[in-house]
């Protein structure tokens, strides 16, 4: 199953599905990055696809993170959560933003990660299905018939913060060694960083306070808009490909996506599959995590 799908196909798919295709759920995963202020559930209530479900982030996140936002939250409480929502391993998944596809993304990503391959993001979002006059609904959705979601942890599709100093202590070594890249090397990994530019040079502020700005050693910069059209919607697979490879995404390296609390990273993980190429592992924690270690090396200035 390709990971996006257009609103003309998804409006086709809900009004007449194949025949022994699986029910079709759709979920709007908008959530608030740092900086916004708007309500997304009522904008739900305003206007939604007909029939979708919110799925809040919030909720779909460890409410016991260490302080840290957005974490992984454990496979009972996801089960549990998705199946309220009237999802089961048959069911067919779309999420989309209201906005953009930063929470649709993340969405996709952990319906992944807890073994949901039946899912798919709405590229463009609801201005794309808008854009297509498509019709949109408003009030509250009935309340979903809950259903049994067995999960399948996909672990290695996660990094936590001790993998990430080894990842950083082997990119430094190589480094220091004068060895090839250890970005294009089977078996080692590069870490990509959706941030701004200004975020990972450290010139522009970190938006949760007393954060400092820099990037983890050895990681490189893609902001996650680069992947993204004017319009929102994704670049093609061969234009991602490019960016990913001006980014160290080449060889027999693993890919490991960062931003600043796992939110924007699940875009280039998105953009991965998008383009084909191995979609690798997260550091949910990311950059959070990572700076709120005062021991742990930070490096400022653009990437090595």
């Amino acid at each position: 199953m390709t990971p996006l799908i257009s609103a003309i196909a998804l409006h086709a798919l809900l009004g007449d599905p194949p025949r022994g295709e699986a029910r079709v759920v759709v979920l709007d995963a908008t959530t608030l990055l740092p900086g916004e202020r708007h309500d997304p559930a009522a904008r739900y209530r305003e206007g939604h696809i007909p029939g979708a479900r919110r799925f809040e982030i919030e909720l779909f996140s460890d409410p016991e993170g260490g302080g840290l936002p957005h974490m992984v939250p454990s496979q009972g409480r996801f089960a549990r959560l998705i199946g309220a929502l009237g999802v089961d391993n048959d069911t067919h998944l779309v999420f989309y933003d209201q906005g953009g596809l930063v929470g649709a993304a993340r969405g996709w990503w952990l319906a992944g990660l807890f073994g949901h391959d039946r899912a798919q993001v709405l590229d463009g979002g609801l201005p794309a299905w808008r854009a297509a006059g498509l019709p949109v609904e408003t009030g509250e959705p009935a309340e979903p018939q809950a259903r049994h979601f067995l999960p399948r942890l996909r672990a290695e599709r996660l990094v936590g913060l001790g993998d990430m100093v080894a990842i950083a202590q082997a990119q430094a070594q190589a480094q220091a060694q004068a060895h090839a890249h250890a970005q294009g090397q089977p078996g080692s990994s590069v870490v990509i960083d959706a941030r701004s530019r200004g975020r990972f040079e450290g010139s522009a502020p970190e938006p949760r306070a007393g954060l400092p700005g820099g990037h983890i050693p050895g990681s490189r910069s893609l902001p996650f808009g680069e992947l993204l059209a004017p319009d929102g919607r994704m670049l093609p697979p061969e234009a991602l490909r490019r960016r990913f490879a001006e980014a160290g995404v080449s060889g027999g390296a693993r890919p490991v996506t960062s931003c600043g609390s796992g939110l924007t990273a699940s875009v280039l993980s998105l953009g991965l599959c998008v383009a084909g190429l191995p979609t690798g592992a997260m550091f949910d924690g990311s950059w959070t995590e990572w700076a709120s270690h005062p021991e742990l090396p930070r490096d400022q200035g653009p990437a090595a």
